[in-house]
């Protein structure tokens, strides 16, 4: 199963229209770090409904704080 790119594929170029030259490969990461970035977001605002349960550990959860 997925797509099974190759090396040679995951290597063609394209032209972004700011950033110049970007490989398949670049483009690929670029959305699952994008992603990543979402998921990041929802588990802050998640956690943050502890903030006050956590008590005296709170110094030590930087995602209640970021």
């Amino acid at each position: 199963t997925g797509w099974r790119l190759t090396d040679k594929q995951l290597a063609l170029l394209g032209e972004h229209p700011a950033l110049g030259s970007v490989t398949l490969r670049q483009l690929l990461a670029t959305w699952v770090v994008h992603d990543l970035g979402h998921i990041a977001q929802t588990a802050r605002v998640m956690a943050k409904q502890y903030r006050d349960e956590v008590g005296p550990w709170r110094e030590y959860l930087p995602v209640l704080t970021r």
